[in-house]
């Protein structure tokens, strides 16, 4: 699963190296599930997240034990540690997409990108990634 920045940290990166107006990076993140596709302009409030059976995003402490250093030609961070969303009490429905925000419910998404396959979420799942399945790049 391989992500892409939005326009909002393109936007924030670019003003932060060219033009010193600092960006920092939140304390926390936020891991999410979309039910449709998300764009580089799709927002936190603007992304199709599934709704109730007990669905949230994942809090994940921004640090280098969760996000280790990024490796490689084409620059790549992958996630660290196991991310586990809560138990879903009813079907979250057809998850497609994953997005890390900035909040814990609307927000600005940081990065996004497709599953490998979608998942259809059931009474009773719960949807994870292990260590090392979120891929982001720049290149």
């Amino acid at each position: 699963m391989t992500g892409s920045f939005s326009d909002y940290l393109e936007k924030k990166l670019l003003d932060h190296v060219l033009g010193g107006v600092a960006y920092t990076p939140p304390a926390t993140v936020y891991v999410g599930l979309a039910t449709e596709a998300i764009t580089d302009a799709t927002t936190g409030t603007t992304v199709a997240e599934p709704t109730g059976g007990a669905y949230a995003r994942v809090e994940v402490t921004n640090n280098a034990t969760n996000w280790p250093a990024a490796s490689g030609t084409t620059a790549t961070k992958k996630n660290g540690t196991g991310i586990a969303f809560p138990e879903a009490t009813a079907s979250w429905g057809t998850v497609t997409y994953f997005f890390i925000a900035d909040a814990a419910t609307g927000g600005n998404i940081l990065m996004w990108g497709s599953l490998s396959a979608s998942k259809t979420i059931d009474s009773g799942d719960t949807p994870r990634f292990n260590a090392n399945a979120l891929t982001v790049t720049l290149d």
